[in-house]
């Protein structure tokens, strides 16, 4: 029988803030979030002792009561990386990559099947092991959850852990069945979505139990082929393995970059924003020997405006990383989607179909190959590896409304402890 864990490291970014303080992270009150932003920001993570005087993790400051006493540590994403890093390795001294999959920066699935016999332990023990190895090197605590299949070993960790005094809970599909199938809300099982919760709603489905005994011909009507992965789940079952995960082929690849304004732009504002993403995505194109077939852009109007964001996409008659090619195609695409009254807070960029760049083209008599737009930025991205982001940019990027200079030391948006 496989048997999963799945490691969660409790408050990760509020835990590490505490360790780097010499605090407890179970009892000190400590919250991690951005003092130069608004008190409408929102918190990356608060402690548990926060948690357990009410506090929501993801909350935005303001919301956090008055009366409680709490440090504000603002974020620091590289030391978050390194902590996971350090965390990561610890894994490593007991099992093999390939039995490893990090699920996200603070979570990891891990296949100890083949391993309990070698450490002569069972599941339960295992974990406590790992869990007190990282512990004992960081002082970071975790919770986690043991499961017969990937989807109870997660569910396992979201819904059974929390409520275990050693924080490590168990399933297996009969014990899903007899404690999990009356459980509510449905949005605490992995994959539901308010959304998806509404839609079942509406077919007066309202439990896991329920969801297994439905009739199977409304939910593919309802859900279309997502209804399999409802119906196998509501047993408790999911066929897919951790060597399944890492054989797995995407038939088609993306790159993507967005961002959250600080502030209301206006949309020659916006225009430059697109300029300055679009370059950038283009660079990234370079280094990753890429090209694309299209570029869609999504452009979120201000909160107060509560209008449905622009969509839109381009096309390029032949597959290309060329910014003199993209970026103007992506600024008339902005011109044609937004509106030129609206201000602006969101923007996304997606490069569709990226393939890589085989350096062969297919020219037609008035083509022209441009190498040396190509050799450009290729010096640009080895001054930028060698001396960082900031060491060279476009005069656009010095306006008072850029935000590239201030984004190349963030990291997913956030601060990343570093030098500017």
């Amino acid at each position: 029988m496989k048997m999963y864990l799945c490691i969660d490291l409790k408050s990760f970014y509020a835990s590490v803030e505490c360790v780097e303080r010499g605090l407890d992270p179970m009892t000190a009150n400590l919250v991690v979030a951005d003092p130069e932003r608004s008190d409408k920001t929102i918190c990356l993570a608060v402690s548990p002792s926060m948690k357990a005087l009410g506090v929501k993790n993801r909350c935005r400051v303001f919301e956090i009561p008055r009366s409680i006493d709490y440090i504000m540590a603002e974020p620091r994403m590289q030391k978050y990386i390194d902590y996971a890093a350090e965390i990561y390795g610890i894994y490593l001294k007991y099992i093999s990559k390939d039995d490893i999959h990090v699920y996200s920066i603070d979570e990891a699935f891990i296949d100890v099947s083949p391993y309990l016999k070698t450490y002569g332990k069972n599941a339960k023990e295992m974990a406590e092991f790992l869990m007190g190895e990282v512990y004992r090197e960081t002082g970071i605590r975790a919770t986690c959850g043991i499961g017969t299949n990937l989807y109870l070993t997660k569910i396992a960790l979201d819904i059974t852990a929390k409520h275990s005094s050693d924080f490590i809970g168990y399933l297996d599909e009969e014990r899903y069945i007899k404690t999990l199938w009356d459980h509510r809300p449905l949005t605490d099982f992995w994959r539901i979505g308010p959304g998806i919760a509404k839609r079942l709603e509406n077919c007066n489905i309202f439990t896991m139990g329920q969801l297994a005994h439905a009739d199977e011909e409304l939910l593919y009507r309802t859900f279309g082929i997502d209804a399999e992965l409802l119906i196998d789940h509501a047993w408790g079952r999911e066929p897919v393995t951790i060597a399944d995960i890492k054989a797995y082929k995407s038939k088609t690849n993306s790159i993507t970059s967005g961002q959250v304004l600080m502030r209301d732009y206006s949309f020659e504002e916006g225009k430059l924003i697109i300029r300055e993403m679009m370059d950038a995505l283009c660079l990234d194109l370079v280094e990753k020997n890429l090209i694309t077939a299209s570029v869609t852009i999504r452009v979120g109007y201000s909160n107060k405006l509560h209008t449905d964001p622009a969509n839109g996409t381009v096309s390029f008659d032949m597959d290309t990383n060329s910014a003199k090619t993209i970026v103007p195609a992506a600024v008339d695409l902005y011109e044609r989607i937004v509106d030129h009254d609206k201000s602006i807070r969101r923007v996304n960029i997606c490069c569709n179909r990226t393939t890589e760049n085989t350096g062969i083209e297919q020219l037609s008599f008035f083509d022209d190959s441009d190498v040396s737009e190509q050799k450009m930025q290729e010096a640009v991205l080895s001054v930028k590896k060698k001396y960082g982001k900031n060491a060279m940019f476009k005069g656009m990027d010095l306006k008072e409304a850029a935000t590239t200079r201030d984004r190349n030391v963030q990291i997913g948006g956030h601060k990343s402890g570093g030098k500017k």
